[in-house]
């Protein structure tokens, strides 16, 4: 099929198309209203994407990006650093904020355990969380994975490692869907998961 634009613009189509819920069809609608609106939303799109790639890094705490390290989270001295809520990715993070409920502390892991897509334990952050979890502060770890097989396999696992710290580990219970991702539920179902959380 003959390209329909110039290089440049395909190319942005296809880069809109590898972000996640975007396919060919929605990426060039995207890339049209961008066309249109140049000064409105195409420049600040590119300038604000220009100056996050340059200044946001992962916490060297916690690994949720930021533009300070370590990050607004972690440095914020209110927050409860007897508890630490385990995540899969920022998103998760970003969902528990939006709550409201949690006043404790971040791991962001990074991925989950898979056996199928050969992820093992070396590629997602848990030896940082047991080592974070050694520095004697914390009392409570709380599993907040994913109710996917890779999510419960990756809680079981960071619970085992966990066993003999002498903290609790708890998961999230009631209100978070089998195969539900925290960063697609509701404010109330996260907060009554967080309320309802058990030992995992």
């Amino acid at each position: 099929m003959a390209s329909s634009a110039g290089p440049e613009i395909e190319r942005l189509i296809g880069l809109l198309a590898k972000l996640p819920g975007m396919g060919p069809r929605s990426a060039r609608r995207a890339t049209l209203a961008l066309l249109k609106k140049r000064e409105q939303l195409m420049q600040p799109l590119a300038d604000s994407l220009a100056e996050t790639a340059a200044k946001v890094r992962p916490c060297s705490v916690c690994a949720a990006p930021d533009t300070c390290d370590p990050c607004s989270i972690c440095s914020d001295a209110s927050r409860d650093s007897s508890l630490i809520c385990v995540v899969e990715e920022a998103g998760a993070l970003w969902a528990m904020e939006r709550v409201g409920a949690y006043r404790g502390r971040y791991h962001v892991l990074g991925g989950l355990l898979s056996a199928l897509d050969g992820v093992g334990p070396d590629a997602i952050r848990a030896g940082e969380l047991v080592q974070r979890v050694g520095e004697g502060i914390v009392s409570e770890v709380i599993l907040a994975l994913p109710a996917t097989v890779d999510g419960q396999t990756t809680a079981h696992y960071l619970a085992e490692r966990l066993a003999n710290t002498g903290v609790s580990v708890t998961s999230l219970a009631r209100g978070v869907p089998v195969g539900g991702e925290l960063d697609w539920l509701d404010d109330g179902t996260i907060a009554q998961a967080l309320r309802a959380r058990r030992p995992a």
